[in-house]
């Protein structure tokens, strides 16, 4: 790869407030969005990492701005879309927020049974709708079941070039571990599977596939 190309990668979990001190959010660590980062780093990109709330130090040599909710994360990434080459959308984005966010703690009391929610934006399906042909756009997909058959849906539907398929329901990878197993599918009907490693390991695998 050139020296100097951009690379926009998003990494960690978002947060949804219901009150100051409650939220709705996920188990994602971070992990596998900032090996991600430094294996771009090291093949000589410009990396932009845009980071939801993680307990990780900020890699070196690497751009990082922190966000905590959904809005927020498709704000910085709509900012720095335009000028990457390639974008990997590793962040685990809720797909839902409360509609009413609560100023004042809810006291437990009277802590309602049910919650409002609403769907936050789809920012992968935001940004395939604007992606340039000179764009690499790689996306994630966390299944339970169907695992091939819902990851190859998501990559047609948000105009990815590559998704990277995680079986969420495998013990001991995964959300909050330091290894994982992926398989990779291209848009031009590539399969690759990535055997169990750790997440750094996969990460370099994942760089040498997209940009070969």
């Amino acid at each position: 790869m050139e020296k100097n190309r951009k690379c926009l990668i998003s990494a960690g979990p978002t947060r949804e407030w219901i009150d100051p001190v409650r939220f709705i959010s996920n188990p994602s660590s971070g992990k596998m969005g900032y090996s991600l980062a430094r294996q771009a780093r090291d093949r000589n990109f410009e990396v932009q990492l845009i980071s939801g709330p993680v307990s990780l130090d900020a890699p070196s040599g690497i751009s990082i701005e922190k966000v905590e909710t959904a809005e927020e994360m498709r704000l910085a990434m709509h900012t720095n879309f335009p000028s990457a080459d390639l974008i990997i959308m590793c962040a685990a984005v809720c797909d839902h927020r409360p509609q009413v966010r609560r100023l004042e703690k809810i006291k437990k009391d009277v802590f309602p049974n049910e919650i409002d929610l609403v769907q936050t934006t789809d920012i992968l399906m935001e940004l395939g709708k604007i992606k340039k042909d000179s764009q690499i756009l790689v996306g994630f997909a966390a299944e339970t079941e169907n695992w091939e058959q819902n990851a190859i849906i998501k990559m047609k539907e948000k105009n990815l070039d590559w998704i990277a398929l995680n079986d969420v329901s495998q013990k001991n990878i995964g959300f909050g571990s330091d290894q994982n197993e992926i398989t990779m599918f291209s848009s031009s009907q590539k399969k690759v599977k990535l055997d169990r490693a750790s997440k750094e390991i996969l990460a370099k695998k994942m760089l040498e596939l997209i940009t070969e």
